[in-house]
Parts: C-alpha cells; sequence; structure tokens
C-alpha cells in the first residue's frame, strides 16, 4: 500500500522537555518527508533546549542533559526545519493535539513565521483511536505485525507513525487514500487556533472552549469583557492562540470600518 499524495508530506515527531505546549522545548525531532514521485528523505536533529531536562522525562526518552549540552538551540536549526517542512502537509501520532502546536511556538520563538493555510493535517493516533483505542506501540503490533524497539525516539516513532498510516488504509475499507479524506477523519473537533483553546461551533463561529467562557462566541467576550484580551496576551496561552485571537480581534475591528 502506497499513500496517495498530490503534494509532499512530512512525517514528524518531537521528543521534549514535557508537555506544556506554552513553556516546554524541544530536545529532538524527526522528519520523514514523503514526495509524490514515491522519493523519501529523513533528517533527525538532537536539539538543545536551553532548560534542564527532568529526569523523569529524560527515563522516557533517553535523552539527557549531558547528551544535547553540545548540539545546536532549536533557533540555529529553525530555518532547516521550516525549509523541509515548508509547503507540505503534515502528519504524526498525536500530532494536531501536541506535535504541530509545539513545533509552532518553537518556530514563532525564533521569529519564524507558520501557518497551517492550504496546509492538511493528519493524526495517525486520531485514526487509531476512532478505530482500535490502543498507544503507538499496540498500533504497530496490531497493524504492521511487529514489535517497536527504541520507543520515543523520534526517527523510530516517526517510522512506525508513516508505516502505521498505511497499513490502516489497507485494512479499513472506510478508509480513502487521499490526504483530504484523511486530514478530516482524524480530526477532533474544529479548531480555530492549533491547541484548541478556540473552536469553530456549529455554526462555524469561533468560541472559547475553555475556562469561564466556554462556549461563548469570542466577538461576544471580547465585546462585553474589555480587559479579556488584555489578560489572554500576558497569561501563559500559546503564541499561536494568542496570534490568532489577536487576528480574530483585528478582523472584527476592520469589519466596523
Amino acid at each position: 500500500m502506497n499513500l496517495k499524495i498530490s503534494k509532499p508530506i512530512c512525517f514528524f515527531d518531537l521528543e521534549t522537555t514535557g508537555i506544556n505546549i506554552s513553556v516546554d522545548r524541544i530536545v529532538e525531532i524527526s522528519i520523514l518527508k514523503l514526495y509524490p514521485n514515491g522519493n523519501k528523505e529523513s533528517k533527525t536533529w538532537l536539539v538543545n533546549p536551553e532548560i534542564p531536562i527532568p529526569i523523569e522525562v529524560s527515563k522516557i526518552h533517553g535523552i539527557t542533559d549531558d547528551m544535547i549540552k553540545d548540539k545546536p538551540n532549536f533557533k540555529t536549526i529553525a530555518t532547516d526545519v521550516k525549509s523541509m517542512i515548508n509547503n507540505c502537509d503534515l502528519a504524526g501520532f498525536n500530532s494536531n493535539k501536541f506535535d504541530i502546536p509545539l513545533l509552532a511556538e518553537e518556530l514563532l520563538r525564533s521569529e519564524i513565521d507558520f501557518s497551517l493555510e492550504n496546509i492538511l493535517t493528519i493524526d495517525v493516533q486520531n485514526i487509531f483511536h476512532k478505530m482500535e483505542q490502543r498507544t503507538l506501540g499496540a498500533a504497530y503490533q496490531f497493524y504492521c505485525g511487529k514489535s517497536l524497539e527504541n520507543a520515543h525516539s523520534s526517527k523510530t516513532d516517526t517510522l512506525a507513525t508513516f508505516e502505521v498510516l498505511e497499513s490502516q488504509i489497507e485494512k479499513y475499507s472506510g478508509l480513502e487514500n487521499n490526504v483530504k479524506f484523511l486530514s478530516d477523519f482524524s480530526k477532533r473537533g474544529k479548531n480555530v487556533d492549533l491547541a484548541g483553546f478556540i473552536k469553530y461551533n456549529d455554526d462555524n463561529i469561533p468560541c472559547f472552549d475553555f475556562g469561564k467562557h466556554k462556549g461563548k462566541t469570542v466577538e461576544y467576550v471580547l465585546e462585553n469583557e474589555a480587559g479579556y484580551f488584555g489578560w489572554l496576551l500576558n497569561a501563559d496561552f500559546p503564541m499561536y492562540t494568542k496570534r490568532v485571537l489577536t487576528q480574530l480581534r483585528l478582523n472584527k475591528l476592520n469589519n466596523k470600518l
């Protein structure tokens, strides 16, 4: 089974200092790039996060402070990473909820623009959960008949994710072998931002999906609680979420002109 693509797609995986999108950093990133003609290229970087890696996290992915102390920080490799994924669709395992939002934060922090405009995303974990309810290791065994050795290495996880997706397409007749269908199928909800703090409601209107204003439209909240916008910009939210919120506010102001 070969994944049918009409433009390049990058499967990728991150190993990080933790799971907080706003504050944690990448310590390893692996990208597998597929081209429509069948060619592939891959690249893996170890990254100095410039903050300590908690011991409990190192026990999971095996990357320690000593291993990355002489490696480049993310800003040093950011241009190369962006060049590799530029104008490509994106795929990963739990990528819509974690890897893509955290990568966006690192790129924006490095003063490199990031947008999902005209980009499709496939979250292989969401397909798996909708079909079987398991983990990546179990998915690899279930779909590919293999044990996942060296799990939590970004390169191993990236390659396994790609193989799992191809096996999913082959196994389930209801899965169409095209990126647009797989992107739509693997979404959970309609996020406006990457982290899911702002989502579209049934009327396709942006609404907050957290806190005291959960379910209320962004327009209503910003019009009726003047200080909320400033609080969000100064609070510990992802940079991409703040960027989306600012754009929504600007759009509203421009519509009033």
